[in-house]
């Protein structure tokens, strides 16, 4: 059987056919798909965890008790990760476990555009990239066979194009693995540092035995063009760019297992071919190895290491004004993106911008809140990195004995139990009196509404318990902690005002369910009276796209509106009424 699947749906098409038992996550573009279409079959238990760390954890401990195990993430959550992997590479596995990596070149939806090969090189473990949906699925059971073969975690690292690009797939049936037997090991699982020592010089053996394998792994292969005056050395999506580039005007070496790399083969094709070039995304890192070998070779000199890479950007790159390709193309509008009209952020930035605070943000789509006309998002770093932000800010004006401005700290629900809670509890252990606003929404909204654990429900739909944030932050020590409606302007600013004006920690809780969680969200729409309308222009300060312009005019667009009604509160003339029950 034959389907069309994006590279996602195809790693987890892999994983069930490779037997996997136990599956978790954290949704993270562009990898979040992989464990939502995991979770759709039923021998697998696939999860969301409240980070990465945990996520690669709880998979350690199901890869220990014999299970084979697939973890997902997009590339910065390995960051996050990287404390346990480091230690799984030396412990090695029981039941094999595959890590995927989903980097993002060009930063679709995310704060860098890191390049995980890196960290798999420095993490010494071996690193598998596909091209496209198909390898996606075959070579998540090849990392299994990897993986316990070679007794270590595997690295599957894709990119945003292989992620979400559809391509025909050729279907297999689920093989049964159950579980390796368990066996109480010290020396293999225990890593103190008289058992760690021996384990790492196991880790350098097994890279030996790698290096040894790389030669003969029949993933990789080579394609001979009409001459032999190109040739190029590549892996994963950037294969594509250069057979459509150059076709049949050069040959490859297509790489599979990049890490570590088939020196020997390497070698050989360059001796074949009259010039070497290596084509990849983001770093030099197979160029910097295949110049270690002593070969000459063409590669970020002519393309960029910015970015995607495309087509365009290869013919570009080898007529010799190859660059980044970050202009919209010709004709096309742009089209930054905003928070959706009805947002229960809008208000809250709307407040923070009028009250003039120095906002430290976080990782989310009311990142957003940067944009005009709100204007009111000064710093973002990394997950649940807001909280430690903003008293970082305020303690360095403590410590020069200087007023500094006011500053808060913005984290969504989600970020908050991923990475939130430890910042705040050191804002309460070294007496800071920072302000924390948590956006409750009710969801994980800009990797497209997936549960975590406030929201009452598992990634499989089943009723959970509801973590309480206003119990944690009182359990962290928080004594001022308040709740406000988000759609109530009044109120909000009312609280972060009294939050502000606090001599000790503060929290608020900004609740209100994303608008377009199914059901939950406002109803109806809101409309002008043109006869009060004194053009004022002060509704336009929300930023919301549903507010219109049109021949000098005020208006709103009721197919847009969804009834939050923060326009009619801001209108100092009453002309914002309530148009309607239903939207057109």
């Amino acid at each position: 059987m034959r389907a069309l699947l994006t590279g996602n749906e195809a790693i987890a098409r892999g994983a069930w056919e490779a037997g996997v038992l136990f599956a978790s996550a954290y949704p993270g573009t562009p990898s979040t798909e992989i464990l939502e279409n995991l979770a759709r079959y039923g021998e697998v238990s696939a999860q969301w965890a409240p980070n990465e760390k945990v996520a690669l954890e709880t998979g350690i401990g199901a890869s220990l008790a014999g299970a084979r195990v697939l973890v997902a993430m997009k590339h910065v959550g390995v960051n996050v990760a990287a404390d346990p992997l480091f230690t799984f590479s030396y412990t090695g596995v029981n039941g094999g476990l595959v890590l995927v990596s989903a980097d993002d070149p060009g930063m679709h939806s995310s704060q860098n555009e890191q390049d995980n090969r890196h960290l798999g090189a420095f993490a010494k473990v071996p690193i598998l990239e596909p091209a496209d949906s198909q390898e996606a699925k075959d070579f998540v059971g090849l990392a299994f066979w990897l993986s316990e073969t070679f007794d270590t975690p595997v690295i599957l690292r894709i990119t945003t194009r292989v992620a979400h690009g559809k391509s025909v797939v050729e279907m297999g049936e689920r093989k049964e693995k159950g579980l390796a037997p368990f066996k109480v090991d010290p020396g293999k699982y225990v890593m103190v540092p008289a058992n760690a020592r021996q384990r790492h010089r196991a880790v350098e053996e097994r890279m030996q035995k790698l290096r040894e394998f790389s030669e003969e792994f029949s993933a990789k292969r080579i394609e001979w063009g009409r001459e032999r005056r190109i040739g190029i050395i590549t892996s994963g999506i950037s294969y594509h760019y250069a057979r459509e580039a150059l076709g049949e005007e050069a040959s490859y070496l297509k790489l599979a297992l990049i890490n570590p790399l088939p020196e020997k083969t390497i070698t050989g094709f360059a001796g074949e071919v009259e010039e070497l070039y290596v084509l990849e995304e983001l770093d030099p890192v197979i160029e910097t190895q295949v110049r270690a070998l002593g070969l000459s070779v063409w590669g970020k000199e002519l393309f960029s290491a910015l970015g995607e890479l495309s087509p365009e950007l290869v013919v570009a790159g080898f007529r010799g004004n190859g660059g980044e390709d970050t202009a919209p193309p010709e004709g096309v509008i742009p089209r930054p993106p905003v928070l959706c009209a009805g947002c229960p952020h809008r208000g809250t930035f709307y407040v923070l911008n009028k009250l003039k605070v120095v906002v430290n943000g976080d990782i989310g789509c009311y990142a957003l809140g940067v944009a005009p006309p709100l204007s009111a998002m000064h710093s973002i770093i990394c997950m649940g990195a807001s909280v430690s932000n903003a008293y970082g800010f305020q303690e360095a004006f403590r410590a020069a004995g200087e007023e500094g401005p006011e500053a808060v700290a913005v984290i969504g629900d989600s970020t908050f139990l991923h990475s939130g809670i430890p910042g705040l509890l050191n804002v309460v252990y070294n007496g800071g009196r920072t302000t924390t606003i948590i956006l409750d929404n009710s969801t994980t909204a800009m990797t497209g509404h997936q549960d975590h654990p406030g929201t009452g429900a598992t990634l499989k739909g089943d009723p959970a318990p509801r973590a309480d944030l206003e119990k944690i932050c009182r359990a962290l020590g928080i004594k001022d902690v308040r709740t406000v409606d988000a759609y109530k302007l009044a109120e909000l600013e009312a609280g972060i005002r009294a939050a502000l004006q606090s001599e000790e920690p503060s929290v608020v809780i900004v609740r209100r369910p994303c608008v377009l969680l199914k059901g939950r969200g406002p109803k109806g729409f809101y409309e002008v009276k043109r006869d009060l309308c004194r053009n004022c222009r002060l509704c336009l300060r929300l930023g919301c796209p549903a507010i219109e312009v049109r021949e000098e005019q005020v208006w709103i667009n009721n197919t847009l509106c969804n009834g939050c009604s923060l326009c009619e509160q801001v209108c100092a003339f009453n002309a914002i009424v309530k148009g309607g029950e239903e939207n057109e």
